[in-house]
């Protein structure tokens, strides 16, 4: 999966995170679900490597 589109998930997530609480609450189940799913998909992306490599070394 590329970097780009797991950014694109992320901000839907985070999108969807932030009507949840304001409807239910921040602590509510579905918050929390959401909350984790977020957390989920922020890990794909910090170990997802870059699309270009950095080959310089020093």
């Amino acid at each position: 999966m590329l970097k780009q589109n797991i950014l694109l998930e992320i901000e839907k997530k985070r999108e969807e995170l932030i009507r949840v609480v304001r409807v239910s609450g921040l602590n509510s189940p579905p918050a929390i679900k959401h909350s984790q799913e977020l957390d989920h998909l922020l890990n794909i992306y910090n170990n997802t490597p870059s699309q270009h490599s950095d080959t310089t070394s020093t």
